[in-house]
């Protein structure tokens, strides 16, 4: 532990600290600081649990990217990517470094990017114990001999103030959170938000910048590999299943969210996972639930009972977006390099809320990058501020919140990936079948991990399959341990006819969002896009 010894470190972010500072604690001394703090919880089995106030989930319309000349002409600007006023972040940061050099703090050195070519150094500096050891639980370790701060060169530095309100008046923010990214002065101020999962995805931001550039693919997916070395990645977004069907305990995980994919095969962005803890069982999600009951867990916004302190992981009655932070290798039989070869197998994982898609369906190359480039699924309840129930949406490149660049730069890289590599795509919906979310039901999770598995393991691969008349893919019709019927999605309405009103009114709703990429696609992508 070094405590006034590294102030001086932190004047090179302009930070004048005249209390202590905490350089790299470890696991073993942030649980001290925590619970000496009262920032959290002990619950039964020693897993921490904290409460996040007011934000429960990410803030999309409080998070900014700063408008200056170093990175202005690569950011595809727009709806998700906003333009922040140089002058004013300028103005905001200086009182966030007056406000933090009256406070104690806390930093971590770490890493993003298991894959030492590609790796870059993070520097989290915050004012509260527990989002450190998010910090040190969410990213790679530094070595030994950066852990006193002096020889670790930053190549990104974040500051979090998560009890500093901006005012939106005087700052030019939405509200009184925010979530500043200035790649010029490669910098990410946070404020106003406990939400830890901000500390989480401005990293990946940072990633989603950085690699395409370098002409690696950043990813919104998940990652595994099994016995034959044969690799598998997950795109989706939060709630569609990517953490619950990656932790198969024949395949080694390579990672839960976020991957890069460069010349020399796949590798982990991150060195933690942070998995959605509603519901989960012992019987579904056996690994991850085990993580709830370890120390060095940090669990936010779980209930617990205040005298047992048993979890109950089953309520939402602070949150549906409770969360569950835990270092990958407490997953069994994680990657020791969070590295992998060249996928075999890319899964697109969809929650369809109008409970339409087929269950599995193969795609062609073109129609990869059409989903790609849709990345329709449902909002999951909780995961943003304000949503209470599913919601269909279409989330570019299936992670347009952390894509800063234009999409047609991650499409060309996964098409280019996917021909090279001959990789086989298959489209999984994880929603609803039978009817839309609130008639129909959602996809049995055992069926779903089946379709998976006989995919992976090739079982699919002469399997026949229809090409669905609206959308145009090839809906699988037979699978080992899932009944045909579930197979068929308009079969499994009451009403086909209804089914029929909801597909053309979901692929008309397909048409429209992708007339935002038309002008930049080839035509054999907008061949295939589904017919009205």
């Amino acid at each position: 532990m070094r405590l006034d010894t590294t102030a001086q470190t932190l004047l090179q972010h302009g930070i004048r600290s005249q209390r202590r500072i905490f350089w790299n604690l470890s696991t073993e001394q942030l649980y001290d600081e925590v619970l000496a703090r009262h920032e959290a919880q002990r619950a039964k089995g020693d897993a921490l649990v904290v409460h996040t106030g007011t934000h429960t989930g990410r803030a999309p319309n409080d998070k900014f990217i700063v408008r200056e000349p170093s990175s202005e002409a690569h950011v595809g600007w727009g709806a998700v990517n906003r333009p922040f006023d140089a002058r004013r972040f300028d103005q905001l940061h200086q009182r966030v470094l007056a406000y933090l050099a009256e406070r104690e703090l806390f930093v971590q050195d770490r890493f993003a990017g298991a894959d030492p070519a590609y790796r870059r150094a993070i520097r989290v500096v915050t004012e509260t114990a527990w989002h450190s050891l998010f910090a040190r639980t969410m990213f790679l370790g530094a070595s030994p001999a950066d852990t006193d701060g002096r020889s670790f060169q930053p190549d990104f530095t974040i500051l979090h103030a998560p009890n500093f309100l901006a005012d939106p008046a005087r700052d030019g923010t939405n509200s009184s959170a925010f979530i500043l990214l200035h790649f010029g002065k490669k910098l990410v101020v946070i404020g106003g938000t406990h939400y830890a999962g901000e500390i989480k995805k401005s990293v990946f931001t940072i990633m989603n910048y950085l690699l395409p550039r370098a002409g690696v693919l950043s990813m919104h997916c998940a990652a595994n590999i099994g016995k034959a070395g044969d690799v598998a990645i997950f795109f989706g977004l939060s709630g569609t299943g990517k953490t619950t069907l990656s932790a198969d305990p024949r395949r080694m995980l390579i990672g839960d969210d976020e991957h890069g994919w460069s010349d020399r095969g796949i590798f982990n962005i991150e060195g933690g996972c942070y998995a959605k803890a509603i519901r989960l069982s012992p019987e579904a999600e056996p690994e991850i639930f085990a993580t709830t009951r370890r120390f060095g867990t940090v669990l936010e916004n779980v209930v617990m009972d205040p005298v047992t302190r048993a979890l109950d992981l089953n309520s939402d009655a602070i949150t549906e977006n409770t969360r569950a932070a835990y270092p990958i290798h407490f997953i069994p039989n994680a990657s020791t390099t969070g590295t992998g070869g060249h996928p075999s197998n890319i899964l697109m994982l969809t929650c369809d809320a109008f409970g339409v898609l087929p269950p599995i369906a193969t795609l062609t190359p073109a129609q990869a990058m059409y989903h790609f480039l849709s990345g329709y699924t449902a909002k999951v309840a909780g995961t943003e501020q304000g949503v209470t129930e599913p919601k269909a949406t279409f989330s570019t490149c299936f992670g347009a919140p952390f894509m800063v660049l234009r999409p047609g730069v991650y499409a060309t890289l996964l098409g280019e990936n996917i021909a090279r590599h001959k990789v086989s795509c298959w489209l999984v919906n994880t929603g609803w079948t039978g009817g839309p979310y609130g008639i129909g039901s959602r996809i049995k999770i055992a069926h779903t991990r089946a379709m998976v598995d006989a995919a992976l393991t090739g079982a699919l691969a002469n399997a026949p399959t229809v090409v669905h008349p609206i959308f145009g893919v090839h809906a699988v019709q037979h699978c080992p341990g899932v009944p045909d019927a579930v197979l068929d999605p308009r079969a499994a309405w009451h009403d086909p006819k209804a089914y029929d009103v909801k597909a053309h009114e979901l692929a008309k709703r397909f048409q429209q969002n992708f007339a935002a990429f038309a002008d930049g696609v080839s035509s054999d992508i907008l061949k295939v896009q589904p017919h009205v």
